[in-house]
């Protein structure tokens, strides 16, 4: 069985070569011996402000060149322990969501059936519905772990019901998430009235705003996603704008006060062990990324997190 893993940065440039994900090979993501495919979802006319995430899996993965296999930290080497592939990008529509989450449902369904893991690269949010319409085709309604300036429960924005601010209400009324299983944390920025505190709770979500979120330790977060989960099926979700805009300039409503980088990444590391079914990092539109690509770069590192949680969980 093929063992997928970066190539050997000590024979040729991190810089050299096509641009893949953690210059990871690009091989069909149906392939035997895949543990995890990286997939592009290159989305973004659902945005309500600005647009330009359609350009982010192309910036996640150029600034992901500098990711190496070892997680100190955790002490876990994600390539070693992990066969992953950069599978290329998923077919979608511009200009038309309900089709796009059609095409990624369909695309998705069979590698989870095969016992692969996606790790999709937005992409504007709304991606995610198709996202959770194929995991619970597969296992049934899954919990979702969401980081995120924005709840996205809206019901509609100028009349569109598929948008990047209503995938989580559409995914509750589909029934593809177990809402009494999910946690969403992060939400903070003004509002449009006191209803749009209340609307996520009443679906059912649990809610840790973000002023509460910076408040509580990695540890103390950790328990109240592990409590709330339970041994069920769960995906996580990491949208870049619930990082401040000093450090994630690059994305389609940034929201002031955000989280700082290392607070972020000491979030999702410490889910490291959960068994996550599917992850996704969302948002980022390079046209306003910083010279230095900052957002994007931050985004690599929080999707090779998620690498790392996920094989904290394969070797326990």
């Amino acid at each position: 069985m093929p063992h997928y893993r970066p190539a050997d940065a000590s024979a040729a440039p991190r810089y050299a070569g096509v641009r893949t994900f953690a210059r990871l090979p690009h091989v069909e993501p149906t392939s035997a011996g895949v543990d995890v495919a990286v997939l592009g979802a290159p989305f973004d006319t659902a945005t309500s402000f600005r647009p330009g995430a359609r350009f982010g899996p192309e910036a996640i993965r150029s600034a992901s060149t500098l990711l190496r296999p070892y997680h100190p930290v955790l002490d876990v080497d994600v390539f070693e322990t992990l066969s992953v592939i950069d599978g290329g990008d998923l077919p979608v529509t511009p200009g038309n969501a309900p089709r796009t989450a059609e095409q990624l449902a369909a695309s998705l369904e069979p590698l989870l059936r095969a016992g692969v893991v996606p790790l999709v690269l937005g992409g504007d949010h709304s991606i995610v519905l198709g996202e959770l319409r194929a995991q619970a085709a597969v296992r049934g309604p899954v919990a979702v772990v969401l980081l995120d300036a924005h709840a996205d429960v809206w019901d509609q924005y100028y009349g569109e019901r598929y948008f990047h601010g209503t995938p989580f209400r559409r995914a509750v009324e589909e029934r593809v998430v177990d809402p009494s299983r999910s946690l969403m944390a992060g939400m903070r920025g003004p509002l449009y009235s006191r209803r749009d505190l209340e609307a996520p709770r009443e679906l059912g979500f649990e809610v840790i705003s973000g002023e509460e979120l910076l408040q509580l330790s990695p540890d103390e977060y950790a328990a109240r996603v592990r409590a709330r989960v339970g041994d069920g099926p769960a995906v996580l979700s990491f949208d870049v704008d619930v990082l401040d805009p000093a450090f994630a300039p690059g994305t389609g409503t940034p929201e002031v006060a955000g989280l700082l980088p290392r607070d972020a990444i000491s979030f999702v590391r410490a889910l490291a062990g959960m068994p996550f079914y599917g992850f996704d990092v969302v948002e980022v539109s390079p046209p306003y990324d910083a010279p230095a690509q900052v957002t994007a770069l931050h985004a690599a590192a929080i999707a090779y997190e998620m690498l790392a949680v996920l094989a904290v969980a394969r070797q326990r």
